[in-house]
């Protein structure tokens, strides 16, 4: 499933859910849907700037991934498992959007992934910027 198509399926799938069932944690240390919103809309607006910075390179990176990095693209993505941040690194996610706030904020995603879409081929694969995690 591409990118887009995924983002579109978040945007419809959040119209099924009322503002209380957006906010509610079941614990202090869970997030709640509208927290998982609002990590997926930052979280792709941060790559989206990546690949907005790479467009504008013109000299290739040797460098390569991390460890845990080359175990993701190799396992395809992150395992089933609760991923712990460091303490700095683990502000919550904002809990306080409405539901029409998180739609127009998904609409901002949309339009950025569609102006990148054709885009992105165009793109020299060894112009790369560092992730902090990935390498």
């Amino acid at each position: 499933m591409s990118e887009l198509k995924l983002i579109k399926t978040y945007k419809n799938e959040l119209q099924k859910y009322s503002l209380e069932q957006l906010s509610y944690k079941s614990e202090e240390t869970v997030w709640s849907i509208g927290q998982m919103y609002d990590h997926l809309i930052l979280v792709a607006h941060e790559y989206l700037d990546k690949v907005e910075k790479c467009s504008k390179l013109y000299d290739e990176q040797p460098l390569g991934k991390t460890e845990f990095g080359v175990h993701l693209f190799k396992i395809g993505g992150f395992p089933p498992i609760k991923i712990k941040l460091p303490v700095e690194l683990n502000t919550p996610p904002n809990n306080s959007d409405s539901k029409d706030d998180l739609i127009s904020r998904m609409n901002q995603v949309i339009l950025r992934l569609c102006q990148w879409e054709s885009e992105v081929d165009n793109i020299n694969p060894n112009y790369k910027v560092e992730h902090g995690g990935f390498g």
